[in-house]
């Protein structure tokens, strides 16, 4: 009985070791971008990278990926905001998000983003369209939208220009989504396109026509 009470507390002991959290993106410095620029920034009384897309992009590949995250399984958790810029087109919704999962040339990533203005629009369709999940490449959201809405977008209500608090669980081919401490999941995601075995680096993410804002990034690998 001793003999078997001892290695229980091995296993714990080894999983609580594999599921130790860690901050990361505190500077410039912490990430790689893609197709965007990265500053420090204090917004809202936060100390926080500020990204843009730089120039026209191409694809939904606009992020800047953080140094040293190789993930697979675990949590990612962070205070993301996102705004539309003076400049941008009435289309725009100030789309922030996390990737993960990322390849280091951002050629493939699995991506949960928000659109902020979306969540206490007027109008319900564009709330219903708050949440997204896409998969790169292959899955930008106007497929997945048109061959299965409703899937893989979800309402949240969320205001642009304010800090919202997300979490992210994967295990293998499953993602979801938390937004602001919710008990409940605001976007569940069981198939994930690039498949159960992907993994690769987390990354920050927006959209165009945005200023984005990244803040306490923490991140806890399962394996």
């Amino acid at each position: 009985m001793i003999s078997r009470i001892l290695y229980v507390l091995f296993l714990s002991t080894i999983f609580s070791l594999n599921l130790k959290a860690q901050n990361f993106a505190k500077s410039p410095s912490d990430v790689v971008p893609f197709q965007v620029t990265v500053k420090a920034a204090v917004f809202k009384g936060k100390n926080a990278l500020a990204l843009e897309i730089k120039g026209e992009a191409d694809g939904d590949n606009t992020l800047a990926i953080l140094k040293d995250t190789d993930f697979h399984n675990g949590i990612i958790e962070a205070s993301i905001s996102g705004q539309t810029l003076a400049n941008a087109s009435e289309t725009a919704r100030g789309f922030v998000g996390i990737a993960f999962r990322a390849a280091l040339d951002a050629s493939k990533t699995e991506v949960f983003y928000l659109r902020p203005t979306n969540g206490r629009a007027n109008d319900q369709l564009r709330r219903n369209h708050s949440s997204q999940y896409i998969s790169i490449p292959g899955y930008p959201w106007e497929k997945l939208r048109k061959e299965t809405p409703g899937k893989y977008e979800a309402y949240v209500d969320i205001l642009p220009a304010e800090w919202i608090k997300i979490k992210i669980v994967v295990k293998d081919e499953t993602a979801r989504l938390y937004v602001n401490g919710a008990a409940q999941p605001t976007l569940i995601v069981n198939d994930l396109k690039q498949g159960k075995n992907l993994r690769g680096s987390i990354g920050l993410w927006i959209g165009p026509g945005t200023l984005g804002h990244f803040t306490d990034v923490k991140i806890t690998k399962e394996d």
